[in-house]
Parts: structure tokens; C-alpha cells; sequence
């Protein structure tokens, strides 16, 4: 395989991860009911009323992404550079 036939896997096999990564998130989004609170977080929900802490939740899973988007983006670099020195020897 030549060098472009590797860079056209490399952008195919990329879209197709960051297309999942989307879906993944969407559907993250699209949750009604998160637990994803500490004590204090539902103890504040709980006196907000309902809308409120459902909106508090949603909140809590959208901060959550960027960080775990942020850790698998560097992973998965370092996993293809890996495999390309791999390759090459």
C-alpha cells in the first residue's frame, strides 16, 4: 500500500470514530433523568423542583464530556502514532 492509499484509511477510520463519538454524545444529551450527582448537587436539585434539576443534571453530563472527549481524542493519538511506528519496522 502506498502512502495516500494509508492516509485515506487514516481519514476514513478517523470519521468514522468521531461520527460515534457524536452519536455517543447525542444520546448522552437526550437522557431525561442523569444521575450523575454528588450529596450537594441533589440536595439543591431536590429544592429546586423538577425542570430545574433536570436541567442541573443535563448540565452535570455535558461538563463531564469535554474532559473524557479531551483524554480519548490524546489516547487514541497516541495509539495510531504507536501503530504507524509499529508499522514502519
Amino acid at each position: 500500500m502506498n502512502l495516500n492509499s494509508h492516509r485515506l484509511a487514516y481519514l476514513y477510520l478517523m470519521k468514522k470514530i468521531i461520527f460515534i463519538c457524536c452519536v455517543l454524545a447525542f444520546f448522552m444529551l437526550l437522557q431525561n433523568t442523569g444521575i450523575a450527582q454528588c450529596a450537594m448537587c441533589t440536595k439543591t436539585a431536590s429544592q429546586l423542583g423538577e425542570k430545574p434539576a433536570t436541567g442541573l443534571n443535563q448540565g452535570i453530563v455535558y461538563l463531564m464530556l469535554a474532559p473524557f472527549t479531551i483524554v480519548g481524542l490524546i489516547a487514541y493519538r497516541w495509539w495510531a502514532s504507536n501503530r504507524e511506528q509499529n508499522q514502519n519496522n
